[in-house]
């Protein structure tokens, strides 16, 4: 049966019997690998889905409104208000460095200022992840005395090692001065240790802290502008309806409002949408970054040694590299990952087991052999760069540090571009707040200046200077064509080239069907050098109150089975570092259903990033869920 037959018998849905709406399912399953394009298949699915019944798995109030629920009828939905002079969301470098320039400017000039920052992690650090090779310059510019004041930069780097891997064997590169990947004058560090350090700092100035909060909802004055956020309801079960001990969440009310929430942040896509503030701007793109920290064979530990590689196990064709950084802590410990581009076009890639398959190889194993894995995460990174920054302010509120995107990609480093913003728009926002006449035409404080002082900024020249690396890697010769424009443009030009380079759309666009694409086979985990996935996720220490709507929202419930199994056999299960998705018989044993473990979610948003239907919508859970990297 053609395309046309099927689109007749759908329009006969309403007036025929349940074994018609099955029928037609079936015949969907024929013709999606014979005729039917993905967007067409879409289309006939939803004309069918109001018959066709579909297992609930979203019950979550932002997809299914309380205002529709009996059960919520006589529920006392009054939140309590508070009034601070800058609220900021987001307690990692950004937002820390924000606050701490901020009551380093008030108490300098005698000045009143309450400085509140909320955080969904129940303690300060605690949700951080990152490689992490720190450039100083922004903390040194921040906390000139961090060496007195005992900031845990233990371990210069001594040794700067790169490569280009092939499955057996290692190509060195020779690391000249100016190039990107340089890190000399550069601190390994442990991202998460650093940010409670930075939390005790902004503390000891007088910013209030509010982790094990988190924000969950942007609000507005009448005329538009932003008022401040109200941070998440507790107490609601997993079915959707309050518990006894259901407790609204507070708002927070202030001049101006920075959201530094981190990569992809669920606030920030509201706001780019509210005020429009991609519009002038390339689409931000997306990698993920898995890491582990190991405890080796002290004989094989070098502090100091900083390693990089490219090539296998990724064809030249998938972005993305390797780290192995060893750190000098008082015992031999290493933290190592793997970075993979979601611009990726194969559903059958894992960035996880790539990352696994890539410890085995010659040059990386025996580092690892005789070890011990004492700790796993994952997160997602933006890699947009120059091209994709957004519009960064609107009234009422600016954006902040990763959220934006400040990350220099070939650098494979945005803390220190990240605090830098954070400094920036404090710098811009002290003024404002204690002139004499608050000038605003809006109820909140609109602070254009601090898009102004970024462009002027060494964030803006460094992130021009690059702005070229990461979407050059598009041509024929992928990996190695982007190399070679990197040594020609980079090295020879510093970046000074008369044209700025586009991406190829969004990360969620670039996937193939799966009818097109070649499974990939990948080898079983050994339980020494490689793992399986649930028992990385147990060594995150990730835990969820179990019984609260997951907060993994699906738009549309029917989609993953219609479109993203059928199309694209099913890549969520794949992509997701964390065993969130998984596809499983229905109880009929007639078809496939969608479940969602959001216990499991170590809050990387790559879902939210990469799911070729953009379905899925991360919403933050109760504050105080999710991993617990203490140091990672």
């Amino acid at each position: 049966m053609g395309v046309c037959s099927v689109i007749r018998t759908f329009l006969h849905l309403s007036i025929k019997p349940k074994t018609e709406a099955r029928r037609c399912v079936r015949l969907l399953q024929k013709i999606k690998t014979e005729h039917a394009t993905p967007q067409l298949y879409t289309t006939l699915h939803r004309r069918a889905c109001s018959t066709v019944s579909t297992p609930r798995i979203t019950t979550h109030y932002t997809i299914h409104p309380r205002d529709k629920d009996p059960r919520w009828e006589g529920v006392e939905m009054e939140r309590f208000a508070d009034e601070a002079d800058v609220v900021i969301v987001g307690g990692g470098p950004a937002g820390l460095a924000a606050a701490i320039r901020l009551k380093q400017l008030a108490n300098k000039h005698e000045k009143e200022l309450r400085v509140c920052l909320v955080e969904k992690a129940p303690q300060i650090g605690a949700h951080t992840l990152s490689g992490a090779c720190l450039e100083p310059s922004a903390l040194t510019e921040l906390i000139p005395d961090w060496k007195e004041r005992g900031a845990p930069l233990n371990t210069p780097v001594t040794e700067d090692v790169f490569s280009i891997l092939t499955e057996k064997y290692r190509i060195p590169v020779p690391m000249m001065p100016g190039l990107p990947m340089q890190n000399h004058g550069n601190y390994i560090v442990r991202m998460g240790n650093l940010v409670r350090w930075l939390g005790e700092q902004a503390e000891e100035v007088g910013v209030e802290l509010y982790p094990g909060y988190a924000a969950a909802e942007v609000l507005f004055h009448e005329d538009g502008s932003v008022k401040g956020i109200a941070t998440n309801d507790v107490g609601i079960a997993k079915d959707g309806s309050p518990k006894d001990i259901f407790e609204r969440g507070m708002e927070l009310h202030a001049k101006v409002t920075l959201f530094g929430e981190g990569c992809h942040g669920h606030l920030a896509k509201q706001l780019y949408k509210k005020f429009n503030l991609r519009e002038n701007c390339e689409p931000q793109t997306y990698a993920i970054g898995l890491k582990e920290l190991w405890m080796i064979d002290e004989k094989k530990w070098r502090p100091g040694r900083v390693e990089h590689s490219v090539g296998w196990p990724l064809d030249r064709n998938t972005y993305g590299g390797s780290f192995l950084y060893h750190l000098n802590e008082g015992e031999p410990l290493v933290a190592l990952g793997f970075v993979v581009g979601l611009d990726y076009t194969n559903p059958y890639l894992s960035p996880f087991r790539e990352f696994q398959r890539w410890k085995h190889h010659p040059f990386v194993a025996p580092t690892l052999e005789g070890g011990q894995r004492i700790a796993y995460g994952a997160r997602a990174l933006n890699e947009g760069g120059f091209q994709s920054v957004p519009k960064l302010t609107f009234p009422g509120g600016l954006l902040i540090g990763c959220s934006p995107g400040f990350m220099n990609v070939p650098k494979i480093k945005g803390t220190h571009t990240a605090m830098k913003s954070g400094m920036l728009a404090a710098e811009a926002i002290f003024p404002k707040l204690t002139a004499e006449t608050l000038d605003s035409e809006t109820a909140g404080l609109h602070v254009p200046e601090y898009a102004e002082n970024l462009k002027n900024s060494w964030v803006w020249k460094e992130l021009y200077a690059v702005r070229n690396i990461r979407p050059s890697f598009h041509n024929y010769f992928g990996l190695y064509g982007g190399m070679i424009y990197t040594g020609i443009f980079y090295w020879i030009f510093r970046g000074k080239e008369p044209w700025t380079l586009k991406h190829c759309g969004t990360d969620a666009n670039q996937l193939k069907p799966a009818k097109e694409c070649t499974p990939i086979e990948y080898p079983k985990p050994d339980g020494k050098i490689s793992f399986d996935l649930l028992s990385s996720v147990a060594l995150s220490g990730t835990n969820h109150e179990g019984d609260q709507p997951p907060h993994l929202t699906l738009k549309d419930d029917s989609i993953p089975v219609a479109r993203n199994l059928g199309i694209y056999d099913g890549p969520e299960q794949r992509f997701c570092p964390a065993g969130v998705y998984e596809y499983v018989p229905l109880d009929t044993g007639d078809g496939m259903r969608l479940q969602i473990n959001a216990q499991n979610c170590v809050h990387c948003k790559t879902c939210d990033i990469k799911d070729p239907s953009q379905n899925i919508n991360w919403v933050v859970p109760e504050g105080g869920g999710g991993p617990a990297y203490n140091g990672m």
